[in-house]
């Protein structure tokens, strides 16, 4: 029961009346309680039905709890059971009282077991309660979670700060930057900023979140922008459409070199190897088998060793090949300007001499690798031509120092080609000027096609290296078409033709006779002469035969007649003639006169022809 004076206002003389809905005795009139019915008795009574308690009073009846439990416990053991106050707790002692506390344990309002811990401390357990809005206009206390002794316990889904709005209001003056986003503080303040992205390539700064920080060369910004990641290695790679089209054309050149190499060896002694210069030939094989093999190593993964026998080989291979070339061409000319000025043999046109030549220029080349390599080591590096590209090249692919090996091969090419321009006009036979001279042409056509393919694929290693590749086979494939093809085909084809006197049929002569003629001269030795083509023309137009005798089967007695009086008389050129073609050995019959040329040096006096001895000279 509730008593206090009714006559004063109170806080509780008002709760009274609002809860129980009565005007409490005495009280005066205001305008909450003048329309409440009935007037309160005082024996209205607050109960868990009729009222809910705040969750927080568990604390303030514990302690109190606490003290009547203590002090029962006190009373029982001093007091012995007496009803009051004994004397014994007269006063009560605070050291004694302490002494109950700390072993009292009971059931608190919570519900929950309440005792003191060791230090005295009472138990570290707390209810969470949130107040909220459970419906419109209805608001409750919820409890949301709870702390036991050192453990927090929350369900966040009960938790809301707004009916429908789960999300705690934000009580700052800038959001927190996304990720990717850098802050800029605004003047004069360190709570409020603007965030502003960070570019393509740049990420955060790890330490300073004012800043952006630029990817190094070589990797890019993951999707967050939190991190800059590698970039993945680009290169040729041997199991590549690329790689694989280039190496089948080089493995394809390779075996038909084999083959030429193969025939060349086989008829190693017959008159077209022989006269197309064997040990040369051979020399100019290799080098093309060199350039078919570039191939495989430009596909190679680079690395330091790769990047060096690419450098080396690229323009050794090509010195290979345009040395042996300007060695044959040089020889060529040589012999046939010696030819119109003496009869006396050139000098360094034997086998020995033509491989000491081409050694020479070929060690050339070898010199300029060897100081390059010394002056820049070749090595693997990244490449980044792009900020998306990470292309692992040779150095030498990345400043176009490339040219350094090719320039050399380059000026081989341009005197080659010089020479032959200026043995265009050499007859055919044993002849290769008009063939070297189509083999330049292409070739100058082919690099110069291959120059802007190169610097225009910077970007892609794959176009770059397979248009190099193929270049370089390219040029190999049409030195083998356009030198060898010619050999083969009387080697192989018409080898009734892989004779010497085949190689050098009567061009001019005064009479415009068929191609297949008989000529005695005066020492009764006839000469069959069949073929196409000559070393030297073998004569001039006035250079015509006024002797001997002709005949042909398929012309008719009336022919051979009309041209009687002409072949009555052969001058004594004209027999040299036939003595020159027919012999081409060590003895030649000129004037009814036994000269010794061959092999060994001309000894023929003043009458000897200079264009036969050039013929026998060319011939070995």
């Amino acid at each position: 029961m509730l008593h206090f004076n009714g006559s004063s206002r109170s806080l509780v003389a008002e709760f009274w009346e609002a809860h129980f809905q009565c005007h409490y005795p005495n009280s005066s009139r205001t305008p909450y309680n003048q329309n409440f019915p009935g007037t309160c008795t005082g024996q209205e009574t607050l109960t868990k039905e009729n009222m809910a308690f705040e969750g927080q009073l568990q604390f303030v009846s514990d302690a109190v709890m606490a003290f009547a439990h203590a002090l029962r416990d006190m009373h029982r053991d001093v007091c012995h059971g007496r009803h009051g106050l004994c004397d014994a707790m007269k006063p009560t002692k605070g050291t004694e009282l302490l002494r109950y506390l700390r072993k009292v344990e009971f059931e608190g309002l919570s519900g929950d077991n309440f005792r003191f811990d060791p230090q005295g401390d009472g138990p570290a357990r707390y209810n969470i309660i949130h107040f909220k809005q459970v419906s419109q206009g209805v608001f409750r206390w919820v409890r949301v979670g709870e702390y036991w002794e050192g453990e927090l316990r929350l369900n966040m889904s009960e938790i809301q700060f707004k009916l429908g709005h789960p999300q705690p209001p934000e009580s700052v003056c800038s959001l927190e930057c996304e990720l990717g986003q850098a802050k800029k503080y605004l003047e004069g303040e360190s709570c409020c900023w603007h965030c502003f992205n960070c570019t393509q390539y740049q990420i955060r700064h790890p330490t300073d979140e004012t800043q952006c920080q630029l990817c190094p060369q070589g990797t890019v910004p993951d999707q967050r922008h939190t991190k800059c990641e590698p970039i993945p290695e680009e290169y040729l790679r041997a199991d590549s459409g690329w790689a694989i089209g280039a190496m089948a054309f080089s493995a394809t050149g390779i075996v038909v070199t084999a083959l030429v190499a193969g025939v060349f060896l086989r008829h190693h002694d017959t008159p077209v190897v022989r006269a197309s210069g064997r040990e040369l030939s051979y020399i100019l094989l290799l080098g093309i088998f060199l350039c078919y093999a570039m191939t495989f190593v430009l596909v190679l993964k680079p690395s330091d060793i790769v990047c060096g026998l690419q450098r080396f080989g690229a323009g050794f291979s090509f010195t290979v090949v345009y040395a042996a070339l300007l060695t044959k061409t040089n020889r060529i000319s040589r012999i046939f300007n010696a030819g119109k000025r003496t009869a006396k043999r050139p000098s360094f046109i034997s086998p020995r001499s033509q491989l000491i030549i081409c050694s020479g220029l070929t060690g050339f080349q070898v010199l300029i690798n060897a100081v390059w390599m010394v002056v820049s080591p070749p090595s693997a590096v990244h490449h980044y031509p792009t900020r998306d590209d990470n292309l692992l090249v040779c150095s030498s692919s990345v400043n176009a120092s490339y040219m350094i090996s090719f320039s050399y091969p380059i000026v081989l090419i341009v005197i080659c080609t010089l020479y032959a321009v200026l043995t265009r006009k050499i007859p055919e036979a044993f002849n290769e000027s008009k063939y070297i001279g189509f083999t330049m042409y292409t070739t100058c056509v082919i690099w110069l096609a291959f120059v802007p393919i190169y610097f225009s694929t910077a970007n892609n290693i794959a176009i770059r290296i397979t248009s190099m590749s193929v270049t370089i086979s390219m040029s190999a494939t049409v030195t083998v078409a356009c030198l060898f093809t010619p050999k083969l085909y009387i080697i192989l084809v018409r080898p009734e033709r892989n004779v010497r006197q085949s190689m050098m049929p009567v061009r001019y002569s005064a009479v415009r006779g068929p191609r297949h003629q008989s000529i005695s001269g005066p020492t009764g030795v006839t000469s069959s002469v069949v073929g196409a083509g000559n070393l030297l023309g073998v004569l001039p137009p006035n250079h015509g035969m006024e002797s001997g005798s002709h005949s042909d089967a398929g012309h008719s007695t009336n022919a051979a007649n009309n041209h009687s009086s002409t072949s009555k008389q052969l001058t004594t050129r004209g027999t040299q003639t036939l003595n020159c073609v027919n012999n081409a050995e060590k003895h030649v019959t000129i004037n009814n006169t036994t000269h010794t040329m061959g092999n060994g040096p001309h000894r023929a006096d003043r009458t000897t022809p200079r264009w036969c001895v050039a013929l026998n000279v060319g011939l070995k």
